[in-house]
């Protein structure tokens, strides 16, 4: 099962970005993202960003990811 969890991009050096995901660090290509820039939101899957998406999806996606981590939490 694969999870799409948007990582912002935070560094891009020679077409591969550095990623951001809830203070998590990772280097993903760029080749498959038509002119990605610092900031933008990504879904990234098997090293490769994917799909860039806006911003406000990519939060309430990290949103709805932290309410079920926290579920999860209570119930151990």
């Amino acid at each position: 099962m694969c999870l799409a969890i948007p990582s912002r991009i935070v560094e891009i050096r020679n077409g591969v970005a550095t990623i951001d995901v809830e203070g998590v660090r990772r280097e993903a290509s760029l080749l498959l993202l038509e002119d990605p820039k610092v900031g933008d939101y990504v879904i990234v899957h098997a090293g490769f960003a994917l799909h860039k998406i806006d911003e406000a999806d990519a939060m309430e996606t990290l949103k709805i990811l932290r309410e079920a981590l926290a579920l999860t939490e209570q119930d151990t």
